[in-house]
Parts: structure tokens; C-alpha cells; sequence
């Protein structure tokens, strides 16, 4: 076994240990650990009892959202969202993600702007999951030349709800590569994926999203902002 699997199973079964909270954050956000041999591994603690009710969405879903977030990007290959587990903890059942410690040498006011691979395929992630709130401060570039994001627990949503600050490529046409992506969720949503989204999403968001992916496929290029509602995140960072 992997040193990556057994970090992964930590952070799943190992007692959670929560040490501070993101203050800045809207829902309750902890700083947690959980012991892995001789370090500690550190996560983000979302229990869903410190979930704010939404408008939009139901209360008490936005940890399954996240959840379901990191599935397809798990599913798909995209390695997009940190290592994320739907577990209990001391407030209750909850999300747990692991850390992920960003380059802090990259100017994020710029960097979310660039024409990036990497932004690209955050972007074409985004509309799949139909993300509301892809902020600045929600990209996490890492030293080691990657990207993750963070903050999904408003994803999914049956009504078309796109808002991020990615929008350099919009109306361009999808690759290859980019079609392949859509494609295999499409059919993923239809089996293996859309069981393991099933428990955490509602049968009609599940069927909206692989609506959506159809549309994209039909149109052969990424999502342009909508008219009829605030196309970026606000604040923006």
C-alpha cells in the first residue's frame, strides 16, 4: 500500500483533532489534524451543523456537494480538488479535505487571469459541476507545479448557476482532449459515477448536470457568461 492510500485512509478513519478556525470563512470552517505514524496530517473541517442556510440550496447539503465534487474530479482523472472524505468528527458528521499548502511566491491576482493548461482545465471542471462561487482565493497553485481548488459546497445545482473568475476561454472551442473529458463523465453520470453521486445529490441535479455536459458537447465550446444573473463570484477573491 501506497504512502498516499494510507494518508488518504488516516484522514478517513484516524480521530480528527480540531485545533483553530477560518475565521473569514461564511460556514463553520475548522483547522484539524488526524495522527498518521509519526506527523500529523493537516485537513479542513467543515461540519455540516455549521452549515448557514442558503437560499438556493438546501440546508445541510453543502458537504455532500463538496464531496461529490472531488468524485468527478477523482473520476475523471483531474486530480482538481484536494483529497476530500465525507466523515465524523467532533461537531458531527461533516467534510474533511486535506491541506494543501499553496506557492506563496505566485500572485494569485494574477495568476487567475493567465491563459493556464492548468486554469483551462479548472475551468472546464467548473462548468461540469456547474460551480457558483470559483474565486480567486479558491485556486491553490502548489510549489510542486499543480492546481487544486477548494470551497464546492455550492456545485450541482439544477439551474444553470455558472459564476467564476475564469473566463478567458469562453466561447472558445473545446480540444480533443477537453471533448474525451466531457464525454466520459457523460457516461459515467449514467453508471459507476452517478451511483456514487447518487446518495449525495438529488436525481433531478444529477440529470441537470449531464444535461449541461450535453449542451457543452452540442456547442463544442466552453460556457459564455449569462446575461440573466452576476456571471463572477462576489467579492471576487
Amino acid at each position: 500500500m501506497s504512502d498516499q492510500i494510507r494518508k488518504q485512509l488516516a484522514i478517513a478513519q484516524n480521530e480528527l483533532t480540531v485545533t483553530g478556525r477560518l475565521v473569514d470563512a461564511s460556514n463553520a470552517t475548522l483547522y484539524a489534524h488526524v495522527a498518521f505514524e509519526d506527523e500529523k496530517i493537516i485537513c479542513i473541517y467543515k461540519p455540516i451543523a455549521g452549515e448557514r442556510p442558503l437560499w438556493d440550496f438546501d440546508l445541510g447539503c453543502l458537504a455532500h456537494r463538496e464531496y461529490a465534487a472531488y468524485c468527478v474530479s477523482s473520476f475523471l482523472s483531474l486530480d482538481l480538488v484536494p483529497f476530500t472524505v465525507l466523515r465524523n468528527g467532533p461537531y458531527g458528521e461533516g467534510m474533511v479535505q486535506e491541506w494543501i499548502d499553496i506557492d506563496e511566491s505566485i500572485d494569485l491576482s494574477v495568476y487567475f487571469s493567465q491563459d493556464d493548461f492548468k486554469l483551462r482545465r479548472m475551468a472546464l471542471f467548473d462548468a461540469i459541476i456547474n460551480n457558483t462561487d470559483r474565486k480567486i482565493g479558491h485556486l491553490l497553485p502548489t510549489v510542486q507545479g499543480g492546481l487544486f481548488g477548494c470551497d464546492h459546497g455550492v456545485t450541482f445545482h439544477r439551474e444553470d448557476k455558472l459564476r467564476t473568475v475564469l473566463w478567458q476561454w469562453s466561447g472558445e472551442d473545446f480540444t480533443t482532449e477537453e471533448i474525451e473529458i466531457l464525454i466520459k463523465c457523460k457516461e459515467g453520470l449514467e453508471g459507476k459515477l452517478g451511483e456514487t453521486l447518487a446518495p449525495l445529490l438529488t436525481k433531478e441535479e444529477i440529470q441537470a448536470c449531464s444535461a449541461r455536459i450535453a449542451r457543452m458537447l452540442s456547442e463544442g465550446k466552453f460556457p459564455e457568461p449569462s446575461p440573466n444573473w452576476p456571471a463572477v463570484p462576489w467579492p471576487a477573491y
